[in-house]
């Protein structure tokens, strides 16, 4: 992670350093071309939305054409067969299929204004770019390695960006599990040193054991002088 964090500043300190190179040498081109890059990168946007939406109209048309399709030759099995109950189980397929078609129409015509919406915003965009296109034909011209540059720098500094956050979350995961381990570790541990001092103790006897012990010892040793005397 330290390594991706000096990476990171590395290169956008070389981004900086170069691009504010390029700006003393172009001069006052790149400020005025400024609204025809960025309505560029507002028509490539909107461009990226069009498409989506293209595709999303795309699937909705093809699950509504599927779904119509699949009441069609269940009423086609029907008409065919005249010796065919119309049971319980047959309606039942109706209905879902039935529900498909309203559900898919439905998206088809959620997806299909939104398509429109976002076809109408991007050739907006487009018309704006071309606007600015023409009006700053010279100062674009001039400016173009300032912002080609700045968009390369901005490619790389992403990819970097995303490098560091992946890393740290991979760091905060191992930073759990670490933690999770050691809470385990600590457990086992007393459980050992608790199983060790239950060891130590052993078994406790009744009142004072080492007295009693040395009593019958003393005891013995009587009994034992009586039997050698009488003897």
């Amino acid at each position: 992670l330290k390594d991706a964090r000096q990476k990171f500043r590395s290169v956008l300190v070389e981004a900086t350093v170069k691009l504010d190179e390029l700006l003393k040498k172009i001069g006052k081109a790149v400020e005025d071309s400024k609204p025809y890059w960025e309505a560029r990168r507002v028509a490539r946007q909107a461009q990226l939305e069009a498409q989506r939406a293209t595709q999303d109209f795309q699937r909705a048309t093809e699950v509504l054409r599927a779904a119509k399709e699949t009441i069609s030759l269940a009423e086609q099995r029907l008409l065919e067969d005249d010796k065919r109950q119309f049971d319980s189980a047959w309606q039942e397929m109706l209905n879902h299929a039935t529900q498909r078609v309203m559900e898919a129409e439905q998206t088809k015509t959620r997806s299909e204004l939104v398509h429109k919406e976002t076809a109408a915003k991007y050739n907006a965009a487009m018309g704006r770019m071309k606007q600015l296109e023409k009006k700053l034909k010279r100062a674009i011209n001039k400016s173009k390695p300032y912002f080609e540059l700045k968009a390369k720098y901005y490619v790389q500094l992403e990819q970097l960006k995303k490098t560091v956050d992946d890393l740290q979350a991979k760091l905060a995961l191992a930073k759990g599990e670490y933690k999770t381990a050691l809470k385990n570790l600590e457990m086992i541990s007393d459980e050992i040193h608790e199983r060790r001092r239950s060891t130590a103790m052993g078994p406790r006897g009744c009142g004072v054991g080492a007295e009693g012990s040395d009593a019958s010892v003393e005891d013995l040793s009587a009994s034992k002088a009586e039997s050698d005397a009488i003897s």
